[in-house]
């Protein structure tokens, strides 16, 4: 069905781009439009569409080129094991075929090594960056946010939990903002907000998170001298009345869906925690990036399939000034400054650790995470998708495209 598309339905188009999310035909000059995309979060499988795509290209003597966001083969491993013969046979077509464009994009250097070195492909950098609706979200806009969210805000997982106790916020007070008069206001006892994206795939060891949230808790509780004994519920009530303590109440809100969502709720539910509350929730394509931008921290563990390509998640949290502590592994360097916007962390006791340091004092006194959201910042207003396209695809598929005309 692609290849009567490619072949049939559309004009002729000077570059096919194709890439893991989704397929993008060229006219000159430089219009573009999406003709095959994912649905639902589902990336169409490399392998066949790859082939499709260059014999549609040779068919109507169209330029090609692949944006190498992934291997699809590493994906496959996942769920068959890499030893698997048909995850060998997917390897082999994504190589032979890939080596077959006219050029290539890669998103960090260590890909473009690899491809090089083992694929024979010679490939561009092109990284990724947040569109321009992701930003800093304002007071007011912070403010209409949680009053919009405050049902799912206000309802533990479980039975109750230290953001659910109190009264119940609406119109001028929100768990986080105030409403006086013409002014929107933070609240100094509000608990830090800790956003985490996922698809909720093995891909992704939530339980390093659920782990870090129960030593943060038992930690806290050893500096401050607190036993076992001490009443939680009278703990709470002091703190919805103003009470300010070193460290912080944490809600972690967890955006997306997939197969482990509900696994991880069970979990969830049993925990019994002082200072950690959590929300699952599904947000929409507007509200997702105010969330961002409302956020104190984000916290990525994206691990990558090939260990070789970027988390969008992260770059779309720079975008809106949001500092990262992401899982560290072979490439993330190259996105995540370690000290500058982020840190990275290897353990839950590592990530345990982060938040105490970057929450300790907080609202006013946390000069960490200060540090690191200005460091975001700075990173958000360096460049952009357009910045990075005119440097680093478009002269690539000018390229292509007179190459193509010979």
């Amino acid at each position: 069905m692609l290849l009567r598309f490619l072949c049939i339905k559309v004009p002729h188009p000077d570059v096919l781009l194709y890439r893991k999310e989704h397929l993008v035909l060229w006219m000159w000059p430089f219009e573009a439009f999406v003709c095959c995309q994912a649905a639902k979060g589902r990336n169409p499988p490399s392998a066949p569409t790859l082939v499709a795509v260059k014999w549609a290209s040779s068919l109507r003597r169209s330029a090609f080129i692949v944006d190498w966001h992934n291997f699809g083969y590493t994906l496959l491993g996942l769920s068959l094991g890499r030893s698997s013969r048909f995850v060998t046979v997917y390897r082999w077509f994504e190589k032979h075929y890939g080596k077959m464009a006219n050029g290539s994009l890669c998103v960090t250097r260590a890909m473009q090594h690899e491809l090089a070195q083992n694929w024979g492909i010679r490939a561009t950098v092109l990284y990724d960056q947040p569109p321009v609706f992701f930003h800093p979200t304002s007071l007011e806009e912070k403010h209409k946010l949680f009053c919009r969210l405050n049902e799912n805000l206000c309802h533990p997982i479980g039975v109750r939990d230290c953001v659910s106790t109190g009264s119940m916020e609406f119109g001028d007070e929100t768990l986080f903002t105030s409403h006086i008069g013409n002014d929107f206001l933070l609240k100094q006892n509000r608990p830090a907000l800790i956003v985490s994206s996922t698809s909720w795939t093995p891909d992704e060891d939530f339980g390093i998170l659920l782990e870090a949230a129960v030593m943060y808790d038992s930690r806290v509780a050893a500096i401050l001298n607190e036993n076992d004994s001490t009443d939680e519920g009278v703990l709470w009530k002091e703190i919805s009345n103003g009470k300010q303590l070193l460290y912080p109440r944490l809600l972690f809100i967890i955006t997306g869906k997939g197969p482990e969502k509900e696994k991880y709720g069970e979990k969830i539910k049993y925990l019994t925690l002082k200072r950690v509350a959590f929300r699952t929730m599904w947000l929409s394509a507007e509200d997702y990036p105010l969330l961002l931008g409302s956020a104190d921290l984000g916290v990525c563990l994206h691990t990558s399939s090939s260990g070789l390509d970027l988390p969008m998640k992260v770059v779309d949290m720079f975008g809106c000034g949001l500092a990262v502590c992401a899982v560290s592994y072979s490439c993330i360097q190259e996105l995540v400054k370690v000290e500058k916007n982020g840190l990275l962390f290897s353990s839950s006791s590592e990530l345990a650790d982060e938040l105490l340091m970057l929450f300790r004092g907080f609202p006013d006194e946390c000069n960490a995470l200060k540090s690191l959201r200005n460091g975001a910042l700075e990173t958000s207003s360096s460049a952009r998708w357009d910045t990075e396209w005119e440097e680093h695809a478009k002269p690539l598929i000018s390229e292509v495209i007179s190459q193509n005309l010979k």
